[in-house]
C-alpha cells in the first residue's frame, strides 16, 4: 500500500465525520435555502483540507463553489451537493453505521463523494493545476450551472467526476439524454349526444405514443419511452387537451440528432389536432472515447495502490460528466462512494471501499499534475 493509500485508511475516522456533517446538512435541490446552507458547509469542509477558501458563483440564487489551484487548467474534479431527499428525510432515514455501510438521504449520491474529493486533494503535496467544481442543482438538470460546467470543462485537460459507483465499477460511458412535453389540443363535445362533433386527444394521444415508440433502435441502444400522460376530464366529455412527457435516452450524437429530428417531425393523424412540443436533447452522450485514456490511467493507478483489477461499465442514466464529454474533455465518471440505492430507501456507501476511492483519486490528479493529459486544440499550462 502506498503512502497516499496508509494516509488516507488512517483519515477514515474522520472522513465519516465529515460524510455524517454532510448528510445531516439535508440539501433538496429545490430548497434554495438548504442548498445554500448545505453550501456553506462544503465551502467550510473544503477549506479546512485544502487551506484554500472557495468562489462562491451564484446562478439564480443557487450557489456552485469553484476552488482553483495556480491556473487550475490540469485537472477538474466535478460534483454536486444538492439531493432529491426533501428537508426532514432524516427522520426516517438518519444517518448510521453499522455493519460496514453507512446509510442516509444523499450519502451514495453523492455526499460521501464530495469528502472523498476533498480528502483525497489532503494527501497531495502539490495541487497547482487542479480545480474543483461542485453545484447545487445536479439533481434537476443543471439549470444554472451547466453554463458554468461546459467552460470549466473548456479550459482544463480532464475531468474527475466524483458521482458515487454500483459495485464499484467506474462509469466510462453514460447515454445522453433528452426529454420531451407533447401537448395536443383538441374539440370537445358530449360523448353520448354527438361524439362526432368532437376531436378526441386521448385517440390523438395513443396514436403519438405509438409514433414515439416506434423511434427506439434497440440495436443502437436508443431508447424513446413515453412516461407521463394526461387527457380529459369527465367520462362523458370528448377530450379536447392532453399531454404526453417523453424520455429519449442514446448512446451516441447522431442517435439524439436522428430523434430529435423525428420528434420534431411529428404530426397529428385526426383532422382538427394540433401538436406543441417542447423540449430537446438536455445532456449529450458520455462516450466510450471521452474516457478512455482516463480509464486506463486509473487501472494502471489501482493496480499500483494494491486494490486489483478495476471494472468500467456503461450505464442509461446522465451525470454533469455528460457535459463536459460534451464538451470535448476527456471524462471519466464514477470516481466516488461504492455502494447502491441511489434514490431510494436502501441508499448506502460500503465503509471500506471509502478510503480506497479517495486514494484512487489522489493518485490520477498527482498523475495528471505532473503529466496533463493533451487535448487536439487545448494547451495546459
Amino acid at each position: 500500500m502506498t503512502a497516499i493509500a496508509t494516509a488516507l485508511e488512517a483519515g477514515l475516522p474522520g472522513l465519516l465525520a465529515d460524510i455524517e456533517e454532510l448528510v445531516r446538512t439535508e440539501s433538496p435541490s429545490e430548497d434554495l435555502a438548504a442548498v445554500a446552507d448545505c453550501a456553506r458547509v462544503v465551502a467550510g469542509l473544503g477549506t479546512r483540507l485544502t487551506g484554500a477558501a472557495p468562489e462562491w458563483l451564484d446562478g439564480s440564487g443557487r450557489p456552485a463553489l469553484r476552488w482553483r489551484f495556480g491556473s487550475g487548467e490540469r485537472v477538474l474534479l466535478l460534483g454536486h451537493f444538492d439531493t432529491v431527499w426533501p428537508v426532514g428525510s432524516l427522520t426516517g432515514h438518519p444517518f448510521e453505521v453499522a455493519g460496514g455501510r453507512l446509510t442516509g438521504p444523499g450519502c451514495f449520491d453523492m455526499k460521501a463523494g464530495v469528502a472523498q474529493l476533498f480528502h483525497a486533494l489532503s494527501v497531495l503535496d502539490d495541487l497547482d493545476g487542479v480545480s474543483v467544481l461542485l453545484t447545487g442543482d445536479e439533481e434537476i438538470g443543471s439549470p444554472t450551472s451547466r453554463t458554468l460546467i461546459e467552460a470549466e470543462a473548456r479550459r482544463t485537460g480532464a475531468v474527475l467526476v466524483l458521482e458515487a459507483s454500483e459495485g464499484g465499477a467506474l462509469k466510462t460511458a453514460r447515454k445522453g439524454v433528452s426529454g420531451y412535453e407533447l401537448n395536443i389540443t383538441g374539440r370537445a363535445a358530449h360523448a353520448g349526444l354527438e361524439p362526432q362533433r368532437g376531436v378526441n386527444t386521448t385517440t390523438e394521444l395513443a396514436h403519438q405514443v405509438l409514433a414515439l415508440s416506434a423511434l427506439a433502435d434497440p440495436a443502437t441502444g436508443t431508447t424513446v419511452t413515453p412516461t407521463v400522460a394526461s387527457s380529459g376530464t369527465t367520462r362523458n366529455t370528448v377530450p379536447d387537451a392532453a399531454r404526453l412527457l417523453v424520455d429519449v435516452r442514446v448512446e451516441t450524437v447522431a442517435e439524439q440528432d436522428r430523434v430529435d429530428r423525428a420528434v420534431q417531425g411529428l404530426a397529428p393523424v385526426l383532422a382538427g389536432a394540433s401538436l406543441g412540443l417542447a423540449g430537446g436533447p438536455d445532456r449529450p452522450p458520455l462516450q466510450a472515447s471521452a474516457s478512455a485514456e482516463l480509464f486506463e490511467l486509473a487501472r494502471s493507478r489501482y493496480a499500483e495502490l494494491g486494490f486489483g483489477p478495476l471494472r468500467g461499465v456503461a450505464v442509461g442514466g446522465g451525470s454533469d460528466g455528460n457535459l463536459t464529454a460534451g464538451a470535448g474533455t476527456p471524462t471519466l465518471d464514477g470516481l466516488g462512494a461504492v455502494g447502491g440505492g441511489a434514490h431510494a430507501d436502501d441508499e448506502h456507501v460500503v465503509v471500506a471501499e471509502l478510503p480506497r476511492r479517495a486514494a484512487l483519486v489522489a493518485s490520477l490528479v498527482a498523475s495528471l499534475v505532473r503529466e496533463p493529459l493533451s487535448v487536439p486544440g487545448r494547451v495546459t499550462s
